[in-house]
């Protein structure tokens, strides 16, 4: 994913360690939760912060780069291959369940939930999200010619893949 290699060490912190901090911040809490119990204490504060934050701004960034960086992408056929395709559609995928964490934190989702229908929810929610995280992180990282793409022809010169979507 060029994104997060460009402007660095900016995109790479501001894409991927917040968010990767704040739901491993969460998953932790949660196994804490799953073994004391204790629903009442600082570490459940913790991790309702931490979702309410994560949720929020993931919404934010799900918005940003679909716009900045997705559409875009897709509307001048610049992406550099399938991987680049799975790396950010992943990634933009995996916002989802953060902000549905956020969602439950704020009481939006889940209303009627005791505390550990809530937390299988939430660790459903983490599970997803690391998941598709890593995922993301993994095309992200190879190299795009390894999956087929040249840089002279871009996507089209992968079989099977049509680009006149209409939007």
């Amino acid at each position: 994913m060029g994104l997060l290699a460009e402007n660095q060490p900016w995109n790479l912190i501001l894409f991927m360690a917040i968010s990767v901090i704040l739901a491993e911040t969460i998953a932790i809490a949660e196994l804490y939760l799953l073994y004391s119990r204790d629903f009442s204490g600082w570490i459940k504060k913790l991790s309702r912060y931490a979702g309410i934050a994560v949720g929020a701004y993931m919404l934010g960034v799900l918005g940003y780069l679909t716009w900045t960086a997705a559409i875009p992408l897709t509307l001048m056929g610049e992406w550099r291959g399938i991987a680049d395709v799975l790396a950010v559609g992943c990634y933009l995928l995996a916002a989802i369940p953060l902000i549905g964490i956020g969602a439950m934190e704020l009481g939006l989702i889940a209303r009627g939930r005791d505390e550990m229908g809530k937390l299988k929810l939430h660790a459903t929610f983490v599970a997803v999200f690391l998941v598709l995280a890593h995922v993301a992180m993994i095309f992200g990282m190879i190299d795009p010619t390894v999956l087929g793409w040249s840089p002279s022809s871009g996507l089209d010169a992968m079989a099977g893949i049509d680009h006149g979507m209409a939007m």
